[in-house]
């Protein structure tokens, strides 16, 4: 039963209800990857956290929540007597200091396993019943020797299983997370969580990515809450942070991650000090927030092409023309066929293209000319074109999707494009075919 509230209360917890309305519709259905840094699960606000995670997938908000565990790694790497050496920021990790990261880990995920699993009666978890999947998400790789260090068992993120994890919050639970990763040799890696965190929310194309910091948030030289940044920011302030204090390195890193996570697809990125009472929900459920938000939109956007684009197509496409990959098209061929491309455009930039030609008497349409510029590779401006050209094939009534390729095979290959026999083209295509380019067609259905 909930207790009596105040008049003056009630009248509040009406009003804040009905703010939170629009974004409670807005979030039902998103996937959030939440990061819970170490500091924060060394915290005694750790339960309320919990809770509001519970309370958000109650919601209807899919959660990967990834933890860290680094202050009670320190701690136990202090009363075993063990060296603790940092290069650059980075922890080198010995065999009996993995064996110390994988006990405070463990301890780190069974407590919030343990705090999601609470039901008891006149609780904020009361009822809720929430389940909880882990597993062998994160596929990693050794940092290796570098600038003459070994970093031993320090790793970083190779291949996020994104597909066990989408079928994991398919089925309702809330998928914990923890920073170690495993080889295909069976190798163990300590990893660092924000690290983990973005490229899950990359890997499986999370609507948010949420960093809770155990300490201050991001402020201004004044003092005051910076509320939103740009990519283009969020740069600048990284480089500007000292990285020589533990906050100068908290926040920087989790800057830098933001960058890559809105470089790799993800719209929003909070940054939080879950210090604040109810942060993550003040963040997320009401206009103003608490924390910073690296807002994506401003930074990039995919459109149809207008003939203003043609001259940096051209540009972008240039130096795959010359390498072979893709057939040369001329600035007059590009005028004709402009209503076909669409591009990603960064700060009015034109960094990838991709056109698609429908044949609708044969309910086929062609993917072609897809290309991303080298400095955006991994950013998933390539995946995001691909589903735009499916979508559009589909509004064409195009049951199958082709690509002609010479060198990309394989990318097409990991997204579920199977080999063809050029007799499947369109006969207009066929006769367009060049047999000394030997180009394989690659076809998925739609």
């Amino acid at each position: 039963m909930i207790d009596a509230i105040p008049t003056g209360d009630a009248t509040q917890f009406v009003e804040w209800f009905r703010r939170a309305a629009p974004y409670i519709n807005a979030h039902r259905g998103r996937t959030f990857v939440v990061e819970i840094g170490g500091e924060s699960v060394d915290d005694p606000q750790l339960p309320g956290i919990v809770h509001d995670l519970a309370l958000m997938r109650s919601l209807g908000v899919d959660l990967v929540v990834v933890h860290g565990a680094q202050p009670w790694i320190e701690q136990g790497v202090r009363a075993r007597g063990l060296a603790s050496r940092c290069v650059d920021g980075v922890r080198i990790t010995d065999i009996a200091t993995l064996e110390t990261a994988r006990e405070a880990i463990g301890a780190a995920h069974v407590q919030i396993e343990a705090l999601l699993s609470m039901g008891i009666a006149n609780s904020p978890m009361a009822g809720a019943r929430v389940r909880v999947a882990s597993g062998n998400f994160v596929t990693a790789r050794p940092i290796g020797i570098r600038d003459g260090v070994d970093y031993e068992h320090t790793g970083e993120v190779r291949r996020i299983d994104a597909e066990a994890i989408r079928q994991r919050l398919a089925d309702g639970a809330i998928v914990l997370v923890s920073p170690l990763g495993y080889s295909p040799t069976g190798e163990i890696f300590s990893l660092r969580a924000e690290e983990v965190a973005t490229a899950i929310a990359t890997g499986i194309g999370a609507g948010k990515l949420v960093f809770l910091l155990g300490g201050p948030g991001i402020v201004d030289d004044r003092g005051t809450l910076i509320r939103e940044l740009t990519p283009d920011e969020a740069t600048a302030l990284a480089a500007d942070l000292s990285q020589e204090t533990d906050a100068g390195d908290m926040i920087g890193g989790r800057l830098r991650q933001s960058i890559r996570a809105c470089r790799g697809g993800v719209n929003r990125v909070h940054i939080i000090d879950q210090g604040i009472e109810g942060a993550l929900l003040l963040e997320l459920f009401s206009r103003d927030g608490v924390g910073t938000m690296i807002n994506a939109d401003a930074y990039d956007s995919i459109r149809r092409a207008t003939i203003d684009d043609i001259g940096g197509i051209l540009e972008l496409i240039r130096p795959l023309e010359e390498s072979g990959a893709l057939v040369r098209r001329s600035r007059e061929k590009l005028e004709t066929e402009i209503a076909h491309f669409s591009v990603v455009d960064r700060d009015s930039a034109v960094v990838a293209c991709a056109a698609m030609y429908p044949y609708p008497g044969d309910r086929l349409a062609e993917l072609a000319c897809l290309a991303v510029d080298d400095a955006y590779r991994g950013s998933q401006y390539g995946e995001r074109l691909l589903t735009l050209a499916e979508r559009e094939a589909r509004e064409a009534g195009a049951q199958q999707l082709f690509v002609l390729t010479t060198q990309a095979a394989h990318w097409f290959r990991e997204r579920g494009f199977v080999e063809a026999d050029h007799s499947m083209l369109p006969d207009e295509r066929q006769a367009l075919y060049n047999f000394q380019r030997r180009s394989r067609v690659l076809v998925r259905a739609l």
